[in-house]
């Protein structure tokens, strides 16, 4: 079906429009069921679709299972999860039986290894999905470990994968566990597709066809999925992708990917510089194209082509433009359709106004399960990312164009969680999303954004047909804190500075009224080198946000503290880039107590650059210059000491460095040194008179961030 993927196409079906399916007589469940007995209790004698997850089971539009699971069973179906199963043998995959329709397979809201291993591949001892912060309750690389076990369990089933773990695998990728080339995720777990990104459209399509009676097998049409074939249909048209963004050094095509002005934006820019925008023409006379990236095989064995091969999948996200993409394994192919047509704001909503309970399954008891206290009453406004930071997978995996909840819905939530949580104390812990100042915000041209093809629309700057107007979520703000009840509505998701300060009106609300005494914020380096391989803004930007901030924490008459973080061992940095950064940290009586080193996460853009070398945000070919990349243990804890210059037992490891760089001025111990001469004994450890200690952990808000200088009042 060619015309589904055309960019002008139809719209999909609304989430709320679709037949229920007969079981909906059944009703609501108060709780998805995990056992067997509660499905007696609930009068089923079997699941229509079963979820497999890594996380405990939280009824809350906040974990991926609990949306799926209440979102397919508005459909009319009946849904049990089965949550952190014993994968030692099948058999606790068989606790609910044999589903009707088919298992779908996650790892959970994290990534299992991610969630598993630290940036040093150090396990870890705990699980904040898990209750009482357990660790150990999930397997490495989850989503293949849990559908292996399916297949010896009820080999017949339909089985198709999703989550965050499946969604970034879904073509051959860099692990950084093993260091090497893996295979296509739905290879190793056997599944009959994938679901990849927000995928509420596929899952509620496929479920009602499976439902109709038609095989998996045949299910080939729906965007965003993945799936193995034996060959390429003949109607299809087959580019190669490195004829029309060349590797090798053969004449010169005309690239579809470099960066052109096109007209339709002088129709929508401001004055000023001209914007340049990213297109790429559509195929002549036929709408059944698909673009072969290079195989397994050969990104396993040429770094520059696996390069090359994740610039072009990331040039293919736009839904509105994206081409299918195949990639062979061997004799198989995997095939990639494009990315699922965003939500609109009546879909999302109805999505998040599904009756969960918003409460952890009765079964855990009084455990504490972290990630659900983090989260228990805050409210998600949005989704999606459009900032491209090449470390992030956010856009990889919910998309550039933002997902809005309406304000009506978001206030409903602020007051259900007011009505219904006995442990609210008036207090929203936070109102936002990916980024916590994207709401509303969007090009200006539906037309431009159809055709646009940049990975960022705030960088190099901030895009001329982007809607930076956050006037509507100031409005927000207000009616949220004035809801009856609520004495305080705080911000605590990641926030863009840069589009911040494009509206000064934004920056006073937010700090006169929604911060907490503190206010994480991510300029992430200091120095452009590095800054502009995560495709992150200059610290100019920093500076003018800190000068807002501290503006009108002055004029409310309140002691506020931004708490800065920083990432070290990022592609694209050097020794000299870790120590002006270090130098910057001094000057500003920063102290970090924990700090983040760069993850190589399955197919980021930086991970691309971490494993090839190359720049995969510009054309990449074998002569590419290639950059700084900080891959040994000794060299990564390097950088890291740079970012905790204050702490002794770094010392020797930067005096060497220091001496290297041929710096030894910077050894001393006057205000402009970074390091002492000498060792001192620990007693003799002292924090500087007015330095600050913060956090970089991207957790949330630090425990303990430092002591907060004595009131002048």
């Amino acid at each position: 079906m060619p015309a589904l993927f055309h960019r002008c196409g139809p719209m999909p079906t609304p989430l709320y429009s679709y037949r229920k399916y007969w079981a909906e007589c059944f009703g609501p469940a108060p709780e998805l069921p995990l056992s067997r007995s509660e499905m007696d209790a609930l009068g089923w004698d079997s699941c229509d679709i079963i979820i497999v997850t890594g996380d405990a089971y939280v009824d809350h539009p906040s974990f991926g299972m609990a949306v799926i699971g209440r979102l397919l069973e508005a459909q009319g179906f009946r849904v049990g999860i089965i949550a952190q199963p014993d994968w030692s043998s099948a058999e606790a995959f068989k606790v609910l039986g044999k589903p009707k329709l088919f298992f779908g397979v996650a790892a959970g809201n994290m990534d299992s290894m991610i969630n598993r291993y630290t940036a040093d591949r150090k396990r870890r001892n705990d699980d904040a999905y898990t209750p009482g912060n357990q660790g150990g309750k999930r397997p490495d690389r989850a989503v293949i470990v849990y559908s292996q076990r399916l297949r010896e369990a009820y080999r017949d089933v339909p089985l198709v994968i999703g989550s965050i773990e499946a969604s970034l695998r879904r073509i051959a990728h860099y692990d950084y566990w093993s260091d090497k080339i893996r295979r296509s995720i739905l290879l190793d777990s056997r599944a009959d597709l994938l679901l990849y990104g927000n995928a509420e459209r596929a899952i509620v399509d496929l479920a009602h066809r499976l439902a109709a009676g038609e095989p998996i097998g045949r299910i080939r049409d729906l965007r965003g999925t993945a799936f193995v074939r034996k060959r390429v249909p003949e109607d299809w048209q087959v580019i190669d992708s490195t004829s029309i963004d060349p590797v090798g050094t053969r004449a010169e095509k005309v690239n579809p990917y470099a960066q052109v002005t096109a007209q339709t934006c002088d129709k929508v820019s401001t004055e000023g510089e001209e914007q340049v925008v990213t297109l790429l023409a559509s195929p002549q006379d036929n709408q059944a194209t698909v673009i072969r990236i290079p195989g397994y095989e050969q990104v396993k064995q040429d770094s520059a082509l696996y390069a090359h091969a994740s610039r072009v999948l990331h040039k293919e996200t736009n839904p509105f433009n994206a081409r299918a993409l195949v990639q062979a394994h061997g004799e198989r192919e995997v095939w990639l359709n494009p990315p699922p047509i965003p939500l609109e704001t009546e879909e999302l909503d109805w999505v998040f106004e599904l009756p969960y309970t918003r409460l952890p399954h009765s079964s855990y008891g009084d455990a504490s399960i972290p990630a659900y206290e983090m989260i228990r009453h805050s409210v998600n406004i949005m989704r999606g990312c459009f900032g491209g930071c090449t470390f992030c997978s956010i856009t990889e995996h919910e998309g550039r164009i933002i997902q809005n909840r309406s304000e009506d819905s978001i206030i409903r939530e602020v007051e259900k969680i007011r009505d219904t949580s006995p442990a609210f104390t008036g207090v929203i812990s936070d109102l936002g999303g990916p980024t916590a100042n994207m709401w509303r915000l969007a090009c200006k041209s539906k037309e431009v954004e159809a055709k646009c093809r940049k990975l960022s629309c705030v960088f190099p700057g901030i895009c001329k047909n982007l809607n930076t107007d956050q006037k509507p979520l100031v409005d927000l703000y207000r009616r949220a804190r004035g809801v009856e009840g609520v004495k305080k509505v705080l911000i605590a998701s990641g926030l863009r500075y840069d589009l911040a300060v494009e509206t000064p009106e934004y920056v006073e609300e937010l700090v006169t009224h929604h911060v907490g005494g503190y206010l994480k914020i991510a300029p992430e380096h200091t120095e452009n080198g590095p800054l502009d391989k995560m495709m992150k803004p200059g610290i100019g930007s920093y500076d003018r946000f800190k000068a807002m901030f501290e503006k009108y924490s002055m004029a409310a008459g309140k002691e506020q503290y931004l708490i800065p973080y920083f990432i070290a061992a990022h592609p694209g940095t050097s020794d000299e880039d870790m120590m002006n950064l270090a130098l910057w940290l001094k000057r500003n009586k920063f102290r970090a107590d924990q700090v983040q080193t760069f993850y190589p996460s399955p197919m980021a853009t930086a991970t691309a650059m971490y494993h090839s070398g190359k720049n995969p945000l510009k054309r990449v070919t074998h002569r590419s210059d290639t950059m700084p990349t900080v891959k040994g243990l000794s060299h990564r804890r390097l950088h890291k000491a740079f970012l905790r210059y204050h702490d002794p037992d770094n010392w020797p490891a930067l005096r060497k460095a220091l001496k290297k760089l041929g710096r030894s001025d910077l050894i001393g111990n006057g205000k402009l040194h970074l390091v002492p001469p000498r060792q001192p004994a620990p007693r003799h450890r002292k924090v500087a008179p007015g330095t600050g200690t913060f956090s970089t952990q991207h957790n949330g808000l630090p425990r303990n961030p430092g002591r907060r200088p004595r009131s002048r009042n």
